[in-house]
């Protein structure tokens, strides 16, 4: 009784945060609406407007023609409104948790680490805007005569279209520095977590951005994505590599810029010479954080053979541990699913896996007791090619553990994936060799996603069919931006001057170019 009344608080506060929220999105008014579900119990949270294309169409020109104000003022009046607006964010906390969890069924540790990560986000681009964005000066074409500057222009309008299972962090983290170099964003967040978006919109503007400057969208992504995608200057999108190639082909026949990180079946190396009783510790996490409905979560173990049994035996005690449920309470170790669609997806690779042999160390089992999307935290070994949970991102609490003979097959295996977003190794002395060797965009060496994830001023992203461009550091600024360089000539042009031959002109080039070859070059 004492945990329903927990989670009836949770959704209840969120259901009153949603209720003033669906105004915010940029719908006409008096069109169809579709329901967000609590995934805790199912209950209602709110109803939002179904967008149209028409409505997609209004949101673009609105967001368009406020961005010109705000591209022409100074970084430094942009840079005060993202830092109102981490204070807000802080000052709101609760409220933010509360939403997060009832729309997204997450543990509260899970709901915290995404306002953590916004956070960090506006306080990393708040700080370094001005330097991204201030003009360079770069080599002219002759010394002196040439002056050549690059300077940094904003794309215009940016669409993101963001997942659901960061409402928070993948809703906010990508239009942050969009914004701080100048755009408008046109926001589509998934259906079944709008409002912790439309939440931070309210938050943003209430810190001082422009009202026209932001706006969301919402609807099925089938039906307003492409509508989107079709009418912005550069799209931002988190999703599966099914939809993300589709999306850059539509970008790329419109020739808009692009970025994407997309799906993952990522691996963790436990070496030879890791620390098995730390290694399962943070493999529990790498692996179950946000119920393992998380792109760069551990989906694959190879475990050293020296190490494997012990690694086993600690891991999967430490699994059965987990305490499984929903609510405001801190020791909650795991949460719900998204939907029960989902819990059948997840429940089918098991499943599939079972019947072809694999052995079940651990949860494979739904837990209706405690809600319609929970299931239990999944451990399996044996697991062979011909199983659905080898190679498909299962994007669930479910991992697969594998014996490796040594080091360098745990290696060879890892990249054995058409995915290459994310690894983890655990070592004493040959982590970052062994990261080296990954054909993935982040390693991380004695921990699981964290510590890459954090690190906001490296950029993150995926290789191979895990995405294309990247978020975090400055390329997570100025993939917003058009280079543009202006060069102001002096005293001679580039060309014969008056009076002088073509020929007299390229042989005194020549020379120009031979010597400028022998000078030492800066390094």
């Amino acid at each position: 009784m004492a945990a329903r009344r927990r989670t009836g608080t949770v959704i209840d506060r969120g259901r009153e945060l949603a209720a003033d929220l669906s105004q915010l999105v940029a719908a006409a008014p008096g069109g169809p609406t579709q329901a967000s579900q609590a995934p805790f119990d199912g209950t209602l949270v709110g109803d939002v407007p179904v967008c149209s294309t028409h409505d997609v169409d209004a949101a673009v020109a609105t967001a368009r023609s406020a961005q010109q104000h705000w591209a022409g003022m100074p970084v430094a009046e942009r840079r005060a409104v993202i830092r109102r607006f981490r204070e807000l964010l802080l000052g709101r906390e609760q409220d933010i948790l509360d939403l997060v969890q009832a729309e997204s069924g997450k543990s509260r540790l899970s709901a915290f680490e995404e306002l953590a990560d916004v956070v960090l986000t506006a306080d990393y681009y708040e700080r370094t805007a001005e330097r991204y964005l201030r003009p360079s000066r770069r080599k002219g074409a002759a010394p002196v005569l040439t002056r050549a500057t690059e300077y940094r222009v904003p794309k215009g309008v940016v669409g993101v279209i963001s997942p659901w299972n960061y409402p928070l962090t993948l809703a906010v983290s990508d239009a942050l520095p969009a914004l701080l170099a100048g755009n408008g964003i046109v926001l589509k967040p998934d259906s079944q977590t709008p409002f912790t978006a439309l939440l931070m919109l309210k938050l943003l503007r209430r810190a001082g951005l422009p009202e026209d400057l932001f706006q969301i969208v919402t609807g099925p992504g089938t039906a307003i994505g492409p509508a989107l995608i079709e009418r912005v200057d550069f799209l931002m999108f988190t999703g599966s590599s099914k939809t993300g190639k589709a999306v850059a082909r539509q970008c790329g026949a419109r020739l808009i810029g692009f970025s994407a990180e997309l799906g993952g079946k990522n691996p963790m190396l436990v070496l030879a010479d890791a620390d098995h009783g730390k290694a399962a510790s943070g493999a529990v996490h790498a692996c179950f954080s946000n119920s393992g409905q998380l792109c760069v979560s551990i989906e694959r173990i190879y475990a050293h053979t020296d190490v494997y049994d012990s690694f086993l035996a600690a891991f999967v005690a430490e699994v059965k541990g987990i305490r499984i449920g929903a609510g405001r309470d801190w020791d909650i170790g795991m949460g719900s699913l998204i939907s029960e669609a989902h819990v059948e997806r997840v429940d089918n690779h098991v499943q599939d896996a079972l019947a072809k042999g694999a052995q079940l160390l651990a949860g494979g089992r739904r837990r209706p007791d405690l809600g319609p999307s929970f299931y239990e935290p999944t451990v399996l070994a044996g697991v062979t090619e011909d199983m659905l949970l080898a190679r498909e991102e299962t994007f669930g609490p479910v991992v697969a553990v594998y014996r490796a003979v040594d080091d360098d097959e745990a290696v060879a295996l890892a990249n054995d994936s058409d995915f290459g977003l994310n690894a983890s190794v655990w070592s004493a002395r040959h982590g970052e060799t062994a990261a080296r060797k990954l054909l993935t965009g982040t390693v991380n060496v004695n921990e699981g996603y964290a510590a890459t994830w954090a690190s906001h001023d490296a950029p993150i992203g995926g290789m191979k069919d895990s995405g294309a461009g990247r978020r975090h550091g400055r390329e997570g600024i100025l993939k917003y931006t058009e280079p543009q360089t202006i060069a102001v000539q002096r005293l001679l042009r580039v060309a014969p001057a008056a009076g002088m031959s073509n020929r007299a002109y390229a042989r005194i080039m020549k020379g120009a170019i031979t010597l400028v070859g022998r000078f030492p070059r800066s390094r």
